[in-house]
């Protein structure tokens, strides 16, 4: 199955699925990994890893993810072939026509038990609410902030003593166990 992964940020999730890859526990190749920050790490990393890299031209805007910009990147991930879209760490909402390129076949890692705790640092809101219980969850993208159906969740005690850095590298763990389980799932379509 051929990957095409969008990142904002440093690529932990990039990184385990190419670790899953090169471990042969993954079937899959990333085909394009595009960024919206040219800074971003994801872009380094992927580059080092000898993967083709481009970057998302949004207009200026820091959080909106203009149509025009949308197309472009569906444009890109089909010329490269990419069968299935990953979402790592991509801090834009996705719409159409990105949506409508991929139908059913974008996908995003959330660092909570969605429906709870959508948005921005979902590990800083179940410690600032008092959570016992966090964890991650891969799912489809729809038009939604974090609400598409689910595929896989996985569970995260939150200690007494955690804050915000150390519940969400427990749930960075998980994360990069979670998503190529899931890839592996939807690959043999279940």
């Amino acid at each position: 199955m051929r990957l095409g992964i969008l990142g904002s940020g440093s690529g932990s999730n990039m990184q385990a699925l190419l670790d899953a890859i090169a471990a042969g526990t993954l079937d899959a190749e990333i085909a394009l990994v595009l960024s919206d920050n040219p800074d971003a790490y994801i872009l380094e990393r992927a580059a080092k890893a000898g993967l083709p890299t481009g970057v998302i031209d949004c207009r200026g805007f820091k959080t909106k993810f203009p149509d025009e910009a949308q197309a472009e990147t569906a444009a890109a991930l089909q010329a490269a072939g990419v069968e299935l879209v990953c979402l790592a760490g991509f801090m834009r909402l996705v719409k159409a026509p990105l949506l409508e390129a991929f139908p059913g076949r974008i996908l995003n890692i959330h660092p909570a038990l969605l429906p709870a705790y959508p948005g921005l640092q979902a590990w800083k809101q179940a410690i600032d609410d008092g959570a016992t219980e966090s964890g991650c969850t891969v799912h489809y993208v729809d038009g939604g902030m974090d609400t598409g159906p689910v595929i896989l969740q996985a569970r995260v005690p939150v200690f007494p003593h955690d804050s915000a850095e150390t519940l969400h590298q427990r749930i960075q763990i998980e994360e990069h166990r979670l998503y190529p389980e899931a890839i592996r799932k939807i690959a043999a379509g279940n």
